[in-house]
Parts: C-alpha cells; sequence; structure tokens
C-alpha cells in the first residue's frame, strides 16, 4: 500500500533571484530579515540564506497551501521593492515516516 502525502511532508522553497534593480540597500535588507523573523516566530520557517557560489538564496518554508506560499513570497521586501525575483517550488518531503514517498520496502 503507497503512503498518502500529508500536509506535514509538504515544504515550499523560494528561490529568489537578484533583478536588474538589485542593489546592496540596507534598509531592505534589515526589512528581508524582519520578514524571515516573522516566519520563524509563526512557525513556517524551516530554513534559509543565501547560496556561497550563485546569487540569490533559498527560503524553505511552511505554509496550508500554495496560494499562502505565493503570498509569504510576495510579501517579502527583497521582492515587493524589485530587487529579487522569485520562483516557488512544491518541494515533497522523502523520509522513514511515509516510506519515502511510499517506495521503500517495509
Amino acid at each position: 500500500m503507497e503512503a498518502m502525502e500529508t500536509q506535514e511532508d509538504i515544504c515550499y522553497v523560494i528561490l529568489l533571484s537578484p533583478t536588474e534593480q538589485d542593489r546592496r540597500d540596507m534598509e531592505i535588507i534589515r526589512a528581508h530579515v524582519r520578514h524571515l523573523q516573522e516566519l520563524e516566530r509563526s512557525g513556517q520557517l524551516v530554513l534559509c540564506g543565501p547560496f556561497s557560489d550563485y546569487p540569490g538564496g533559498m527560503v524553505i518554508i511552511r505554509a496550508a497551501s500554495r496560494e499562502e506560499a505565493v503570498r509569504i513570497a510576495e510579501r517579502d521586501p527583497y521582492v515587493t521593492t524589485g530587487i529579487r525575483s522569485y520562483e516557488l517550488r512544491t518541494w515533497g518531503l522523502s523520509h522513514a515516516g511515509n516510506r519515502h514517498m511510499g517506495i521503500a520496502a517495509e
């Protein structure tokens, strides 16, 4: 029997990429960090950080739906100011608890 995917098995990955308007603006950076802190306080932030070998960064969140994840991404000051664009990915988590998405032998 295949394991069912639950909301706990889903995260959303927000990939942030610099735009042509990119600039190092400490006010925007601090606002972005406050946004991340709010997500952390609400229990929605899983991981985040800049890439060390590629421009941009990634924010991994938990959200009730893809629509909520879009709203979270679109209220990030990096996005609202236009210095970053984003791509949203739905990430299905593979782990022992869901038998690696129902594939692993019992």
